[in-house]
């Protein structure tokens, strides 16, 4: 194994026309300010934070009822409105979102969703257990929970045992890594969904949740309902469980902010697969949160296919605190229209034999999309014996498309196996070439490349049903429903 002391990250920035590249001049950095302080004298916050503060707090239901909230969720609401108070909005000149322009967001009308809306028929796949949440409500009357091991609870905080209350309690005190998009969320947050694993319980079915949009407006109002759904994952010592998201919107209704957390611990030698699919409308914002706490000899396992939203953001935040513990995440972002797909990632390795696997795939097919990857993977010093890789690869397929990649190794340990790279092109002639000389055209050599290249990361679905609706759409969007793979 090699040794390394220090590792400078890479930096790409991509424009399939050179000549409508600006020059950048580095700026210096800016010192911030942050203030924690009580709501009503919040007096260096920033004004448009403190009105959606206002009307997120006017929003809750506990507002309007004298019934004292749980304990978790009353905890959440009051870090997350210090926190929130303190913090300005996102620019341009702020590092982390240097190529994400949030203005979309903030030059609306956000009304925060305070009802939920009237039963809907969902329908969700009848083989897994499901947990349906609209705009940030959970569903009850849509609750499918059948075949699950007892012991192991999928539902509102509201109906949990006194004994996971104190752990969802503990878990909400302790796990604070978040940014601005994270307290919006704890703040709104209506209600807690908690799937809890007991020990050494391993459930068969994944748990199949699903997120769907209702509250809309049109293109030409500013309008922009905003939805908080928060669901907590609990897998105790041993227990293993598998985790589905779907984000949809109702057709009609177009421009609607999904801000969602996902939060996730896992016990000694538990295991988490995750599967990630977000589908939104292509004039929706969608900001997601997704942290993870690993113990020791524990496994995460993160497959996400992202092809909606105008505005989507993918915050992932990883930690292993223990030893002998897995890591691997796998990405495929598609953009079909002008929209801005964005994959900020973070693992922190602290314990010696870590191990971690981080692929990252884009195709931008659009002449107005781009695409932003910012992935940080830091071994600290006891992090002895890591193996750690990374490795972005995109596709531009328009003139003008654009990516920004930034993959990052900070490595202090120096008894250490890691990598990190980076490929950003067209489709290659070569490829295309051989192709044509087994007496393929050159259209069906192309749908057939550029389907293969996000191809490896949806067959690491690990449900069948899944992996085949994930092709199906994709193919639909890329025009490749013609094209076959054995």
């Amino acid at each position: 194994m090699s040794a390394l002391s220090f590792s400078p990250h890479l930096h790409i920035n991509i424009n399939r026309n050179p000549k409508l590249t600006p020059k950048r001049r580095a700026k210096p950095n800016k010192i911030r300010v942050s203030l924690q302080t009580t709501f009503p004298q919040a007096t260096f916050s920033d004004p448009f934070v403190i009105q959606l503060a206002e009307s997120l707090e006017d929003s809750l239901p506990s507002s309007s009822s004298s019934l004292p909230q749980p304990l978790p969720l009353q905890k959440l609401r009051d870090s997350s409105s210090q926190t929130l108070l303190s913090t300005p909005w996102p620019s341009r000149k702020d590092e982390p979102f240097r190529f994400t322009d949030t203005s979309m967001i903030k030059s609306s009308q956000i009304q925060p969703i305070t009802r939920p809306s009237s039963s809907l028929d969902v329908s969700t796949d009848a083989q897994f257990p499901s947990l349906v949440l609209i705009d940030g409500f959970i569903q009850n009357s849509a609750l499918n929970l059948s075949n699950l091991p007892d012991g192991v609870y999928v539902g509102s905080l509201l109906g949990v045992s006194d004994g996971i209350m104190k752990r969802v309690s503990d878990f909400i005190s302790e796990f604070q890594c978040g940014d601005l998009f994270w307290s919006i969320n704890g703040m709104g947050a209506p209600d807690l969904g908690v799937i809890y694993v007991p020990a050494g319980c391993k459930v068969e079915n994944p748990i199949y949740l699903k997120y769907l949009s209702v509250e809309g407006g049109n293109v030409d109002s500013k309008k922009l309902p905003i939805s908080n759904p928060r669901v907590v994952v609990l897998v105790e010592e041993g227990g293993e469980v598998g985790i589905i998201e779907e984000f949809v919107g109702k057709e009609g209704n177009d421009c609607y902010w999904a801000n969602s957390v996902l939060e996730v611990v896992i016990g000694k030698g538990g295991k988490v697969r995750h599967s990630y699919l977000q589908n939104q409308s292509l004039n929706a914002a969608h900001i997601k949160w997704t942290a993870v706490r690993q113990e020791t000899a524990s496994g995460y396992e993160l497959v996400e296919v992202s092809t909606g939203g105008k505005l989507s953001r993918h915050n992932v935040h990883v930690q292993q605190l223990g030893p002998d513990t897995e890591t691997e995440l796998s990405s495929f972002h598609l953009l079909v229209s002008d929209q801005t797909q964005d994959l900020h990632s973070r693992l922190v390795l602290d314990h010696p034999r870590g191990y971690c696997r981080q692929l990252h795939k884009c195709i931008v097919a659009h002449s107005l999309g781009q695409a932003v990857f910012d992935g940080n993977v830091k071994v600290n010093r006891y992090a002895q014996q890591t193996d750690a890789g990374q490795l972005t690869r995109s596709l531009l397929l328009e003139p003008r498309a654009t990516v920004n990649v930034k993959p990052n190794l900070q490595i202090i340990a120096d008894d250490v196996k890691c990598s990190h790279g980076a490929a950003i092109s067209d489709l290659e002639e070569s490829q295309l070439f051989y192709f044509q000389a087994r007496g393929i055209d050159l259209e069906t050599a192309r749908k057939a490349l550029v389907f293969s290249f996000g191809a490896e990361v949806i067959e690491r679905f690990p449900y069948p049903s899944i992996r085949n609706q994930v092709v199906s759409h994709v193919k639909n969007l890329m025009g490749t429903t013609d094209v076959s793979f054995s």
